[in-house]
């Protein structure tokens, strides 16, 4: 019997790498103790949370969401990334996403909970020392502790390292006195526990440290009036001489930065995929509407144009998910693997993480601009009812937004994706020189109309998601040859360059489930799953080429523009489909589902 041996990739190596089906995780693998958690979540959202929404909103009773979160550290839903010898499940990242993924249908309550798992109690869990895991990680675990993350200033946002909040050492050396003005503090109305960013004295960079609301000096504004997300309690907090001891400084002295950073990335993995259980939870209300609406004497599911949207909609969700558990099982796997080796476990899963970043922030980016996408759509299938509010979409439409903001821009994970890809192969850790010269020398080299057909499945969608990574590495290569070292002044072509990768990742992801899919169940059982595949393709190489265009537009001119226009044309062709029909296929099947059904 041959055993395949599972082929390993670094983060960002998806654009030069081929990836096999088989080595990628597809939410159809998940077993039946995850089916079982997973039913836990949606069963929570279906008694504590769904029945209550306008009553969380209202914020007329503060104890109700800590009594909500109450509820969900019974169920030990706040505990699933926490070890089990520090009072949680210890479960491995691809469980973690799924739950992440459930709840968050839950509105404000999801970034109550995501707020308390994530940002609020990860720094402590990978950056703390034994006594301070021992003493606050089992009671952020079961909830009896709530915790909030304090970075953001009124003066720094996207520039974090810029924040002014001061920390000083006391005469007798035994306390840091904390001074400053945070704001935009998920769950700042109720946290016993805030992961504070400060510098001590005229440090370059940031420190954290853990506060306790008990030890004073914590004053706070009003809760703030916000577009969405109204049941979340955000506050501006004030530090007024609060008495840290020495020994809750979290990690090492100016240190704060790069905690700040590490932990983004966690937070943006898993913002993606709740924004796409928020998008589940959205079409399905969306579906059952169409359904029950009448108009000239029938359902207006019966139509085509809302059969598009529809259709569009889940197709979105679809590959979004595929590219998320492709990605959660590549950190997965990195951990384990840094484990073997010899890491700590903190370490090693912090480290998986930042491999990993880019594409936690192409993630990030695909996942929230799809649920906004849903949610748009939503309210137009809603129709006059869709901007009531009576109905569901305008809570649905309002909290989709911050998404877009949360945890980084989506403009700054743009940046992002670029600057990390960039600084990765000039330290030689990706290779991005030699595929991009590959491309340069393609360009001027006569097409291979000759080549023998592989009649593999996919084989063609491959080619034309190969062909789009070329394109990205065309475009790229041009754009560092033309600004050099001034490239990071140029927003607009990173942003596009950005586009490229985030299409071609995403593309790729859903072909590849699709493929293992078919492989595991058969075509016939993968038939609408495969149409989905083949809309989602064809739509990404399309904003691939446009976003390419844009790009060498910005720059280049004459000879060169004509010859990259060529090059952009021909790696961008793709076999005609009547995406029309393939809509209709996948809409009908949703329809008579009556739901998200994959």
């Amino acid at each position: 019997m041959t055993t395949i041996t599972k082929q390993t990739i670094k983060g960002g190596e998806f654009l030069i790498k081929e990836t096999r089906a088989q080595d990628i995780f597809i939410p159809e693998e998940f077993n039946e103790e995850q089916k079982m958690i997973e039913q836990q979540c949606k069963d929570f959202l279906a008694k504590e949370v769904s029945p209550r929404l306008d009553e969380i909103d209202s914020m007329k009773d503060p104890k109700l969401m800590p009594s909500i979160m109450d509820k969900a550290g019974e169920l030990g839903l706040l505990g699933t990334s926490v070890p089990q010898e520090l009072g949680g499940f210890g479960m491995d990242f691809n469980t973690t996403m799924l739950v992440a993924e459930v709840i968050g249908g839950g509105h404000s309550v999801a970034v109550a909970i995501s707020a308390h798992t994530g940002i609020g109690t990860l720094p402590i869990l990978y950056y703390g020392n034994e006594e301070q895991k021992k003493k606050y990680i089992p009671k952020l675990a079961t909830g009896e502790w709530k915790a909030a993350y304090c970075l953001t200033e009124p003066d720094s946002g996207s520039d974090a390292n810029s924040g002014k909040t001061k920390a000083a050492l006391t005469p007798d050396g035994k306390h840091y006195l904390i001074n400053g003005q945070k704001m935009w503090i998920t769950n700042g109305g109720f946290a016993d526990i805030y992961v504070v960013f400060a510098k001590i004295d005229n440090d370059k960079n940031l420190t954290g440290f853990i506060v306790e609301k008990s030890f004073g000096g914590i004053t706070m504004n009003e809760e703030e009036k916000k577009m969405g997300i109204k049941g979340s309690s955000t506050r501006q907090i004030f530090f007024n001489d609060c008495k840290v001891p020495v020994e809750n400084m979290l990690s090492e002295r100016e240190n704060g930065f790069k905690i700040a950073v590490n932990i983004l990335n966690i937070g943006r993995i898993k913002l993606g995929i709740a924004a796409v259980g928020g998008s589940k939870a959205t079409l399905s209300k969306a579906v059952k509407y169409s359904n029950e609406r009448k108009q000239f004497g029938v359902s207006i599911s019966s139509f085509g144009a809302i059969k598009h949207k529809i259709a569009e909609s889940v197709t979105k969700i679809f590959a979004s998910e595929s590219a998320h558990y492709r990605a959660s099982q590549n950190i997965d796997d990195a951990y384990h693997a840094l484990v073997s080796s010899g890491l700590d476990s903190a370490k090693a899963r912090l480290k998986a993480l930042e491999d990993f970043a880019i594409e936690c922030a192409i993630l990030k980016v695909h996942g929230s601009e799809v649920l906004d996408y849903v949610t748009d759509e939503g309210v137009q299938i809603y129709g006059g009812m869709g901007f009531s509010a009576e109905g569901p979409m305008d809570r649905a439409y309002r909290d989709a937004r911050i998404n877009r903001i949360f945890e980084g821009t989506n403009e700054i994970n743009r940046l992002l994706t670029i600057d990390m890809l960039m600084k990765r192969a000039m330290k030689g850790s990706i290779d991005l020189m030699t595929p991009a010269m590959a491309v340069q020398k393609e360009l001027v080299s006569i097409p291979d109309f000759g080549a023998e057909e592989d009649t593999a499945i996919f084989a063609k969608e491959k080619k034309a998601i190969l062909n789009l990574k070329k394109v990205g590495l065309m475009a790229a290569g041009a754009a560092v040859q033309k600004f050099m070292m001034k490239l990071s002044e140029e927003q607009e072509v990173l942003m596009n360059l950005a586009d490229i990768l985030i299409e071609a990742y995403v593309a790729e992801s859903v072909i590849l489930r699709v493929e293992k899919l078919i492989a595991l169940k058969g075509e016939k059982a993968a038939e609408i799953q495969k149409e989905m595949a083949l809309i989602y393709l064809h739509e990404a190489i399309e904003k691939g080429a446009s976003a390419a265009k844009q790009a060498v537009y910005a720059f280049a001119e004459g000879d060169e523009l004509r010859l990259m226009l060529l090059g952009i044309k021909r790696f961008t062709k793709i076999d005609p489909y009547n995406l029309k029909e393939a809509r209709r296929k996948v809409a009908n099947y949703v329809i008579e589902k009556g739901e998200y059904p994959f």
